[in-house]
Parts: C-alpha cells; sequence; structure tokens
C-alpha cells in the first residue's frame, strides 16, 4: 500500500458522515486531490467538490483509482454500491475496504467482492461531526496489521479508534455508536427538569450543555480524578462532586432509587440484541 502521503480515499456515499471523514481529512492537511467522492446527487456531489475541493468519480472509477475505498452509503445500499466496483476490483491489486455501515458482517461484504479485499469494519458515531468520533475496528479474514494501520490512520482525522473482535462490534455499537443519544437524552431530561422548576428555556440549555461538554472533558483528561498520569474513573469524579448529605447526594440516592442503573444496563443489551437481529439479514 502506498504510503498516507501518496494514498488515495475514495468514499462511496457522499452524506454525512461521508462528508465529516473527507472534511475531517482535509482540515487534518490532507491533500484534496488525493481525495475522491462518488455521490449519486449531482447537486450534492458538486457541494461536496466546492467544498473541499476534492473531485466526484463514478463508483467503477473510484474503485480503479482507490488505495483505501470507504463505504459510507446507508446500510440498505451497501451491498448494490459493492457491486458497482466489484468488477474493477477483480481487475487489479486489491485495496483496502472499510466500511462504516452499522450491522453489515465483514463476511456479507467479503461475498460481494473478489476474493482476497481485505475489509475492515468500522462502527464510527455521530461526534464524526466535529471531529470527536469514537471508531471501532476489527479485521476481515484477509486483513492484516497493515490494513487495519492503514483504517487507524485515515479514521485519526475525525476522532479516537479502537480495535475489538468483530463479534464484539454489537456491543460496541450498543456503547459507542448509539452511546450518543443516552446522553443526548439525559441532556434533554435535565433541560426539561430545569424549565419545570422555573428557568427559563435558554438559561437551562446553556447550563446543561456546558455541563455535559465540562464532564466529558474531565472524563477524557489524565489525572482529573486526582491520580496523576491515570486514566479518570468515573466512579472517582462521581465521589468528587458528592458531598456527604448535599444536594448531588440527594440527587444520585433518587436517581439510584429510580434504577438509573439497571435502565441503562437494560437499555444496552436491547442495543446490542436489535444490531445482532440487524445484522443477520446479511447472513
Amino acid at each position: 500500500m502506498s504510503s498516507p502521503e501518496t494514498t488515495t480515499v475514495a468514499v462511496l456515499g457522499g452524506g454525512k458522515i461521508g462528508e465529516a471523514l473527507l472534511g475531517g481529512l482535509v482540515s487534518a492537511g490532507r491533500d484534496p486531490g488525493s481525495l475522491l467522492v462518488v455521490e449519486t446527487v449531482a447537486a450534492r456531489a458538486a457541494e461536496l467538490t466546492d467544498r473541499y475541493g476534492i473531485a466526484a468519480v463514478d463508483a467503477p472509477e473510484a474503485a480503479r483509482r482507490a488505495d483505501v475505498l470507504v463505504v459510507a452509503v446507508k446500510p440498505g445500499d451497501v451491498l448494490t454500491a459493492l457491486d458497482q466496483v466489484r468488477d474493477v476490483l477483480a481487475q487489479r491489486d486489491r485495496p483496502t475496504v472499510v466500511s462504516l455501515a452499522a450491522g453489515i458482517p465483514t463476511a456479507a461484504i467479503e461475498a460481494r467482492l473478489p476474493e482476497g479485499v481485505p475489509v475492515v469494519r468500522v462502527m464510527p458515531n455521530t461526534p464524526m461531526l466535529v471531529g470527536r468520533a469514537m471508531c471501532v475496528l476489527s479485521p476481515g479474514s484477509a486483513a492484516g496489521e497493515t490494513e487495519l494501520a492503514a483504517a487507524e490512520e485515515l479514521l485519526a482525522a475525525v476522532g479516537r479508534t479502537v480495535r475489538v473482535p468483530e463479534a464484539q462490534q454489537d456491543l460496541a455499537t450498543a456503547l459507542s455508536g448509539s452511546g450518543p443519544a443516552y446522553v443526548f437524552l439525559l441532556a434533554e431530561a435535565m433541560i426539561e427538569a430545569g424549565v419545570t422548576l422555573g428557568l427559563a428555556r435558554p438559561v437551562a440549555t446553556e447550563l446543561v450543555t456546558a455541563t455535559v461538554e465540562g464532564a466529558g472533558g474531565l472524563l477524557t483528561t489524565p489525572g482529573s480524578d486526582g491520580r496523576e498520569g491515570a486514566a479518570p474513573h468515573p466512579g472517582l469524579l462521581r465521589e468528587a462532586v458528592t458531598s456527604p448529605g448535599g444536594t448531588t447526594a440527594a440527587a444520585l440516592s433518587s436517581l439510584e432509587a429510580d434504577g438509573l442503573r439497571a435502565a441503562l444496563a437494560r437499555a444496552v443489551t436491547a442495543a446490542r440484541d436489535r444490531s445482532v437481529a440487524l445484522g443477520r439479514q446479511y447472513g
């Protein structure tokens, strides 16, 4: 494979996730001339070309030129997109295919491609749109360290990465793929509580959103829980806010009594089980 500086990356799909990746790569200093996008809506393709200086091409052309081919179309469109590139890929050295499609196993993608094409399955999440994604990677049968490293280098432009066995992808989806929605629901509920108790909605919204942002900063800052150089532990951070007999203790006692932990455990399990069920559609 080419070096990162000369690698040609083609993204199949110019929707929000595809644009987030392309925009992140350009912002990180990638030469727009090394980036391609496949977008069937002409106006959208022109918009991406104007915004980022990248070339819009059709799927076979992307397959001819790409060292890394990123599949960023909706899950229901993935197999059709792969059909459009299969014949071209059979006639050239195998590029790495990076799939951002939720729920589709690597085996289903490999079955649609020529034998030996390395596939890396990735579960991103929506913070990719602001360059703070959590991307979970799993290798297919033909992908090794070289392909995983290439995918990590690519995705570093839009956030963080972690590797897991593919058998854990459904659970990773339940935690990080769906996870932002849990945080948004909590924030929404906190805002509504503030409004109900008398705060103006703009004030309640600013208080809650800034609090969520700040709490996230503490969770990702080494040593913020008082252990120098260590990764922060959420339990220790929670204890640091909770004075005996104080307001936070009263609130947490109420949440525990209402079964918050058990409700979250059930929610994550439900998301994991739904991800498993969706994956079975693709064999």
